[in-house]
């Protein structure tokens, strides 16, 4: 299952993002908004991290307008490393050798196509487990306890 959320400013991205993902066979949960209605990002990407860090879901993607500040809301839950990503080759790196479990993008950075290409890249890339990265990993890790 893979989380989302998003603000007013990612949520027609979202609802984008939610039909490529269903239409190639995952099970959403979308945590929220529900409209264009102005909101605060926060409460929404924090609900996708938490699923993603208790195991409910087993990846997020996250969207506000540039990504930054639902990238760092899902950054502060515990457990998650999530890449804001604005091209394939980041989302692709961000898999391989950090092994993010969220995506964070812009609605008003990429467009609807680039986007998904960026959701397929993330989703389909592993992460490479090679020592030195699961040592980094590991790093991280211990900054935030």
């Amino acid at each position: 299952m893979i989380a989302l959320a998003s603000d007013h400013g990612g949520y027609e991205l979202k609802q984008k993002v939610i039909g490529y993902l269903e239409a190639n066979g995952y099970t959403c949960h979308d945590f929220g908004c529900y409209s264009l209605e102005s909101c605060d990002y926060p409460e929404f990407g924090r609900a996708a991290a938490e699923a993603v860090a208790k195991g409910e879901c087993e990846k997020g993607i996250v969207i506000c307008t540039t990504g930054i500040g639902i990238s760092i809301v899902a950054n502060k839950v515990p457990g998650i490393r999530c890449g804001l990503c604005a091209d394939t080759y980041s989302a692709k790196m961000t898999r391989e050798h950090n092994d993010a479990n969220m995506l964070a993008m812009g609605a008003g950075i990429v467009g609807p196509n680039l986007a998904l290409s960026i959701v397929e890249t993330f989703l389909n890339t592993p992460f490479s487990g090679d020592e030195k990265h699961v040592r980094r990993i590991n790093k991280i890790e211990e900054e935030v306890k």
